[in-house]
């Protein structure tokens, strides 16, 4: 018995996801990974949780927050240092204020491309 060619499926259908990478010079300011940081960051209240949460080690985190706080004219993060009560880091308002604009730019994007989408989407193997 012959066996049976092995089928490639897609882990989890098939998407279109667009993406925004805001630079600054060398720099990346913006990016998908940054944003989840950042949201990752509101949700734990530090940023090594933060890390953890996202899959991130802490040096990595750390260096994320370090090229976003000095790309832009102020800090989109803050931290305090740790203690009796622990450290812990929030947003700031224009952390707040980044974040939703770059989550905003991307349901534009996903909007605006939606009608070639379907098109290539009908071409890919189901």
């Amino acid at each position: 018995m012959t066996p049976k060619p092995k089928t490639i499926k897609p882990k989890s259908g098939v998407r279109c996801k667009p993406r925004f990478r805001i630079t600054r010079g060398e720099d990346i300011a913006l990016g998908p990974g940054k944003i989840d940081l950042l949201e990752a960051i509101e949700r734990n209240g530090s940023i090594s949780s933060a890390a953890r949460d996202i899959g991130l080690s802490y040096k990595r985190a750390w260096d994320m927050v370090a090229t976003m706080n000095a790309c832009f004219k102020s800090p989109l993060v803050v931290s305090e240092k740790g203690g009796s009560g622990g450290g812990g880091a929030r947003l700031t308002e224009l952390g707040h204020k980044v974040a939703g604009l770059y989550r905003d730019m991307e349901a534009k994007a996903q909007q605006a491309v939606q009608n070639d989408w379907q098109i290539i989407k009908k071409q890919i193997k189901g």
